[in-house]
């Protein structure tokens, strides 16, 4: 049995993405990358900072997907835009990012870090998507693990805990850590968190859950199969 921490693993697998994908030519000198959010997408925006520093890249233009990214940029160098601007023009060529679960048919949960909204935005915007995860956000299913991130407008909370509540689950409002009260998105939204009894289709849900008025997006993220790089704790990384 490998000794790899779930922390070296984050790392480890954000590494050998970024270089695996230079190495391919996936990545190159005056791309267009969205950069996700978390602690695993972080070790990735800390690695493409280092290509950039030692020549391997250049003129490498970056869409964040927070402001924990936006600022990890900034301190790092990389030039960030947003989607909006002429430079980017609603497209990118690569996005990067982590995820909180990845089933066999590489589907999705993402939005543990609150992100979910701009995650998705950018993520179904690029023309390729990654994912960097240490071994354990496998699953074999979706519903039952990691509870799923809604985004939703405050105005609508009872209404739409109705709804998901008709759908099957059981929705809880995200509170803040070191804050009164409960998360609020940088979007200035609210996120309430949903488990299911029993396992979900993740595509049939991601459609109904954003057809309830007042949701403004959720976790599942099925329309985009991506790359997926996993680290195990016996130090390999799996490509999928």
């Amino acid at each position: 049995m490998g000794n790899v921490s779930k922390d070296e693993q984050k790392k480890l697998a954000a590494k050998t993405a970024i270089d695996t994908l230079i190495e391919e030519n996936a990545i190159f000198s005056g791309m267009k990358i969205g950069l996700g959010t978390g602690s695993t997408a972080m070790p990735a925006v800390t690695r493409l900072s280092e290509r950039i520093k030692d020549g391997t890249l250049h003129d490498i233009k970056a869409v964040a997907t927070s402001f924990q990214t936006t600022l990890a940029c900034e301190t790092l160098g990389i030039p960030v835009f947003t989607l909006n601007d002429s430079v980017i023009a609603g497209q990118l060529d690569l996005a990067i990012d982590g995820a909180d679960e990845v089933a066999p048919e590489k589907t999705l949960i993402k939005g543990g870090g609150a992100a979910l909204l701009l995650e998705k935005i950018i993520a179904y915007n690029s023309k390729r998507f990654v994912i960097v995860a240490d071994e354990s956000k496998a699953v074999k299913n979706h519903g039952t693990g990691f509870a799923l991130p809604v985004e939703i407008i405050p105005t609508a909370r009872v209404a739409i805990c109705k709804a998901l509540n008709a759908l099957g689950a059981t929705p809880i409002l995200r509170e803040g850590l070191r804050k009164a009260g409960p998360v609020i998105t940088d979007n200035g939204n609210m996120i309430l968190d949903c488990k299911w009894e029993s396992p979900v289709n993740a595509t049939e849900m991601e459609y109904k859950i954003n057809s309830i008025v007042g949701v403004v997006e959720c976790g599942f993220f099925t329309k985009i199969v991506p790359t997926i790089f996993i680290a195990h704790t016996d130090g390999t990384v799996e490509q999928k």
